[in-house]
């Protein structure tokens, strides 16, 4: 059986109808911000599973100050450092929890997006693996990005607009804000 992190339903949702084996699903994300945005990232999750009916294993740790002081201090460094904290953070609390309850393997949902470091995904993954004896299941899921689209507008889930962590939101619509103010120049 494969545990399955997920950041969010939409990312989730076309990797669960591809896996090839029993799986249940992981919710640990200390690093969505601001709060009210990773409830209404869980809410959608919860409508999800709802309508496709499988096993969500909870870890509503969420120590916003741990969070915030680690990522702040890779953030100034670079934006890498700041993301491989992030996904080391949630792949080890996943990876951990997969041995210490039978788990064959262990993935992420941030697979399935074509906006996260993969190479740096698989890295930390497989070294995780090893750390704890269980294999991290490693697929290259983007190309189910358009159906995972498909699939969040079907059952109405809510799309974010940024991977999850106040820095990318800030990267996200300060470049929006750059390229608007810009073209209203011209």
């Amino acid at each position: 059986m494969i545990l399955v992190h997920a950041c969010c339903a939409p990312c989730l949702s076309s990797i669960i109808d591809v896996l090839d084996e029993p799986f249940k699903v992981f919710w640990y994300n200390p690093n969505i911000q601001p709060y009210r945005e990773y409830l209404r990232r869980l809410d959608t999750l919860e409508k999800f599973k709802k309508e496709k009916n499988f096993e969500i294993i909870y870890d509503f740790s969420y120590d916003l100050q741990h969070w915030m002081e680690n990522a702040s201090k890779l953030n100034k460094k670079s934006d890498v450092l700041r993301c491989r904290f992030c996904y080391a953070d949630r792949l080890e609390r996943t990876a951990k929890y997969a041995k210490e309850n039978g788990f064959d393997k262990f993935t992420s949902s941030t697979l399935y997006s074509p906006y996260q470091k993969h190479e740096l995904i698989r890295e930390i993954g497989n070294a995780l693996g090893k750390k704890y004896g269980i294999e991290f299941y490693y697929r290259d899921f983007r190309d189910l990005f358009p159906r995972g689209d498909e699939i969040a507008k079907k059952y109405g889930l809510y799309r974010q607009g940024y991977c999850g962590c106040i820095f990318s939101e800030f990267d996200k619509y300060s470049m929006k804000v750059k390229l608007d103010v810009h073209q209203g120049i011209e």
